[in-house]
């Protein structure tokens, strides 16, 4: 439903932005949701699943290349303008937005590499394409390594013998890469293209390890099974395994020498962009909610005129801007500043989704019983929200990496501005 925006400056262009987006957002991606999460994880990532109509009417609004500059094709959004559209895309579908957010990310990854071989071969392809024949994934999430994987400032990342699942060796001028991604690997099962992290030196530890860019349908390549889960259900995630796939050794575009500080400039962006996760589904629980109080009767009148869920309502409220606000902030920061500041989107990340479960979970309330069933949209959002707190970075995790941020690096040395 409407809602007000505070920020007053917003152009005629950010209003239409929101407005074309919210309407794709309810009469496209709402149905196209609500029908792949009641197919089996199978038939939701297969040729013939309503996924592809939505990225097809995505992919023909731009919407897959919003952020990558026109010169190469892209929209040009503005970080302001990329905020607005994945609110109102994520209102619509947590998960299919995810498949959305993720088509794109290896290659603006690549493109923040300033490669221009690797930006001409896989950056420029998918900026000009208006059909989702170019698709990505990121996999970086393995079965023996999950959190622990990007916990860049802890003593074993560094550790010998910390071996991963997926190891790359130099072979002349190319690399052979062997081993297996987890199930977890989002959109793994449809992706055209993979940017995969790689271990290639494990006397280094995990902090030995290479970044590369790759299609999938290689040599040696296969995948697993799509994975059954309890929610995201539109957000298709399953393994990838690789034997012997060789690729040329420019696609490996970060090496031992930056990995531990490219992975965790990527997470804060990453986590930057969770917190676009955070408000697109806590304003979407909060309005099913605030239709659903004005709308049941319960003691003699509806529910939004009993004294406590005004209480409720308003609380609920609050949260939803607070999130909306610190989701603003941290992403203009992430895209804006390069290298990041880790330590506010590690902890934007934990707060914004603590937040948003905490809306969905009064959402439901406010519901009874009604909210356990499928007749009510709002038991999706609440199974979607589930693991908001544990993808992209457990949340203590993350902010026992904020808290070594801030321990390290306050006052900072480096001329940038701090914290206060």
């Amino acid at each position: 439903m409407p809602y007000f925006d505070m920020n007053l400056e917003l152009t005629w262009e950010d209003k239409e932005i929101k407005a074309t987006a919210h309407k794709f957002a309810r009469e496209v991606m709402r149905p196209i949701a609500r029908e792949v999460d009641r197919m089996t994880a199978e038939e939701a990532a297969g040729k013939e699943s309503p996924l592809w109509e939505f990225l097809r009417q995505a992919y023909a609004l731009g919407y897959h290349k919003a952020l990558f500059p026109a010169e190469l094709g892209g929209l040009g959004f503005t970080p302001l303008q990329g905020h607005i559209l994945n609110e109102e895309i994520i209102w619509g579908s947590l998960g299919l937005s995810g498949v959305l957010l993720l088509a794109s990310w290896p290659f603006f990854k690549v493109l923040q590499s300033g490669d221009k071989g690797l930006i001409d071969e896989f950056v420029v392809p998918f900026c000009r394409t208006n059909e989702p024949d170019i698709t990505a994934c990121w996999a970086i999430t393995e079965p023996d390594r999950g959190s622990d994987s990007i916990n860049v400032n802890e003593s074993f990342f560094t550790a010998p013998g910390a071996r991963g699942n997926v190891q790359a060796r130099r072979d002349g001028n190319e690399w052979v890469i062997n081993g297996q991604k987890s199930a977890w690997v989002s959109c793994g099962p449809i992706a055209t293209h993979g940017m995969i992290n790689v271990q290639t030196d494990p006397a280094l530890g995990l902090s030995g390890g290479g970044v590369c860019i790759l299609p999938l349908d290689l040599p040696g390549i296969s995948r697993g099974k799509a994975l059954e889960k309890v929610g995201q259900r539109d957000l298709p995630q399953g393994e990838l395994f690789f034997n012997d796939v060789r690729i040329p050794g420019r696609y490996m575009f970060v090496g031992p020498d930056r990995y531990s500080t490219w992975t965790a400039n990527n997470l804060a962006f990453g986590n930057a962009a969770m917190t676009l996760f955070a408000i697109g589904l806590a304003r979407a629980a909060f309005d099913e909610a605030l239709a659903y109080s004005k709308e049941r009767v319960q003691g003699g009148k509806v529910l939004i005129d009993h004294y406590f869920t005004k209480v409720r309502i308003a609380r609920m409220f609050g949260k939803v801007e607070a999130i909306r606000a610190t989701s603003r902030a941290v992403w203009n920061l992430a895209v804006k500043v390069y290298p990041p500041f880790p330590e506010y989107s590690y902890s934007a990340k934990a707060i914004c989704t603590e937040m948003a479960r905490e809306v969905i979970d009064e959402a439901v309330q406010l519901h009874g019983a009604n909210g356990l069933t499928r007749e009510y949209i709002i038991e999706k959002f609440w199974r979607d929200s589930r693991a908001l707190t544990i993808e992209d970075g457990e949340n203590n995790t993350l902010c026992a990496m904020a808290g070594y941020f801030l321990k390290e690096t306050y006052p900072r040395s480096d001329g940038r501005q701090g914290a206060g």
